[in-house]
């Protein structure tokens, strides 16, 4: 729960929005670029909204149907703040299924092994490519710029610690 009070109450510090402008900007911008996966944006927002984290306003414009806009309240901000102040000192050691595939590496054809880190360095290369991609396509905005140089950095680590593995074999 505490991921989903993070992202909501940081779309909602950027001014209020109604439910069906979240899940847009969520699938937009969220999405693509940091694959976070969101089952349902109201149950979170109930419960936060009974946390006091945020509060609903029922409004309606013209002949449209009215809609919940939610705002983030004094309280939300300040655990917003928390929240955003703890992810950035927040550093958990990575853990990668493969890690535990070297450790049973001895016990494996080596040259299925090789077969099988050449391909995970060929999924990894597509996945560079559809990131740089996908930064030479999103909005420029300075927050997804610095996601996906962030990612890309991640994944081309990841190749070439692949590629050292197969090395050694």
């Amino acid at each position: 729960m505490i991921e989903n009070e993070f992202l909501f109450l940081g779309l909602l510090a950027e001014g209020p929005k109604h439910g069906y402008e979240i899940k847009r900007q969520i699938e937009k911008e969220l999405i693509p670029t940091i694959g976070l996966q969101i089952k349902s944006i109201y149950y979170p927002l109930q419960k936060m909204e009974e946390e006091g984290l945020i509060d609903k306003v029922v409004g309606q414009k013209g002949r449209f149907p009215a809609r919940n806009i939610y705002r983030i309240t004094p309280k939300g901000k300040k655990k917003f703040e928390e929240l955003i102040s703890s992810s950035f000192i927040s550093v958990e050691r990575p853990y990668f299924q493969m890690d535990l595939s070297l450790y049973f590496l001895p016990l494996v054809d080596q040259n299925l092994a090789k077969r099988r880190l050449k391909t995970r360095v060929a999924i990894l290369k597509r996945i560079r490519k559809d990131l740089l991609e996908l930064k030479n396509n999103l909005s420029r905005t300075k927050p997804l710029e610095l996601i996906l140089a962030h990612d890309i950095d991640l994944v081309e680590a990841e190749i070439a610690s692949t590629q050292k593995v197969i090395v050694q074999l």
